[in-house]
């Protein structure tokens, strides 16, 4: 599931524009996937309402309004080469959505790259921008398909 795309070239996201039985995808999904695909940390931020909320399950943290949600994006960003999501589907129930994903990158430093499984959580509000969003996934499989220890920690920036 590694993209080749180079850190700074959008990835294809067309073979997962559409999902099982030729749905498509909701344009929110779409969005958050092109926005975590993409460079501009602000391009997440802005799908979130003003006093939205952002919770990484994996790493234990919140974040609050758009500014810190783009600045969670950026660390991401100068912590993982070529962080991406790949979507293979959503299910929608009124302003509630669940992704099922992959979360993919190189922590800088690691041996190795990796794929993981990932579940999101998304709660629509006004004008279809996201109240809250919740990231599931492992850090241990993060880690050890990384070829890093299990109590590595990201270093300070």
């Amino acid at each position: 599931m590694k993209s080749t795309a180079p850190i700074d070239t959008p990835l294809d996201t067309t073979a997962s524009a559409a999902q099982p039985g030729d749905q498509p995808l909701p344009e929110v999904v779409t969005a958050w996937a092109d926005a975590w695909n993409g460079t501009d940390p602000q391009a997440l931020g802005a799908l979130f309402t003003a006093d939205g909320t952002y919770t990484d399950q994996a790493v234990g943290v919140t974040f609050h309004g758009r500014q810190e949600i783009a600045g969670w994006k950026s660390r991401a960003d100068s912590l993982i080469d070529d962080v991406h999501v790949i979507v293979h589907a959503a299910h929608r129930d009124g302003d509630h959505i669940t992704v099922e994903a992959s979360y993919c990158g190189r922590l800088k430093g690691a041996p190795q790259p990796f794929a993981v499984p990932m579940a999101t959580l998304l709660d629509l509000g006004e004008h279809h921008r996201i109240t809250s969003d919740q990231d599931y996934y492992s850090l241990n499989a993060v880690l050890a398909q990384s070829g890093l220890p299990a109590d590595w920690t990201p270093p300070t920036p």
